[in-house]
């Protein structure tokens, strides 16, 4: 689990291109293309939770079937998007450096929120995970929250060895195992692998924590605007499975 780079608040409202929740955002158009990348699809951008769900899954069976266009990834749309963003969908992921959402969903420049850290982890206030995806949804307008787990997790491992071995990992290392400990306990008793089990599960209370969270995620995911789902992500396949 390698520690990320920390990024200021003033460099946090600089990449997002919003300065304040009130202000407007460019709707990103969908025919800047050139060089290699201009043969790739250009959708139009998903109006509904659905749409967007269906998105980041077909994207992905493209790119398990190495049929990837990698859309808007071109300078024309670089430029685009460094005066505002609108994502269609944030993703809660592992730091893990084998789980790139953009990659594996085979979408392009601004089209998705991503927060990353090990062991894809609601936390708690301070580590910045729950303000980061409230703000995808609020300020930028993400209709879906996906959090993506992964197999062979290490984190998730970490957290059996602490259970069944009583092992304390140095730093801030711990606090992350701690976090992942109710998931472990969850699927302690289920037949089948405690690891992949466990995997599952800490994606499940993943999405618990945030459907409960207000006031923001609770109050839109009761309107009807926001979804949230929990995926499994296969390393050696490179499938995506939604496990919520």
């Amino acid at each position: 689990m390698d520690n990320s780079k920390s990024i200021s608040r003033r460099n946090f409202v600089k990449f997002s291109g919003a300065a304040a929740l009130g202000a407007s955002f460019i709707k990103l158009g969908s025919d800047a293309l050139s060089v290699p990348e201009a043969y790739a699809e250009q959708a139009a951008m998903p109006k509904t939770p659905d749409e967007a769900i269906k998105k980041l899954m077909d994207g992905n069976a493209r790119f398990v079937e190495s049929l990837k266009k990698s859309p808007r990834r071109t300078i024309e749309v670089r430029e685009e998007v460094a005066e505002g963003q609108t994502p269609f969908a944030a993703i809660l992921a592992c730091a893990d450096s084998r789980v790139a959402p953009e990659i594996l969903f085979d979408q392009g420049i601004g089209d998705l929120f991503v927060v990353r850290v090990a062991g894809n982890i609601v936390n708690p206030e301070n580590y910045g995970v729950l303000g980061s995806l409230e703000f995808g949804t609020l300020a930028l307008g993400a209709s879906v929250i996906m959090v993506l787990g992964h197999s062979a997790c290490g984190a998730i491992a970490g957290s059996i060895e602490a259970l069944q071995k009583g092992t304390e990992f140095p730093g801030s290392i711990n606090n992350i195992v701690t976090t992942i400990g109710p998931a472990v306990e969850a699927a302690k008793d289920k037949p089948g692998d405690l690891l992949e089990n466990s995997i599952v599960s800490n994606v499940k209370l993943g999405v618990e924590k945030l459907e409960g969270s207000v006031p923001v995620l609770a109050d839109k995911v009761r309107k009807g605007e926001l979804k949230i789902v929990g995926a499994n992500y296969d390393l050696h396949t490179g499938e995506v499975k939604i496990v919520t």
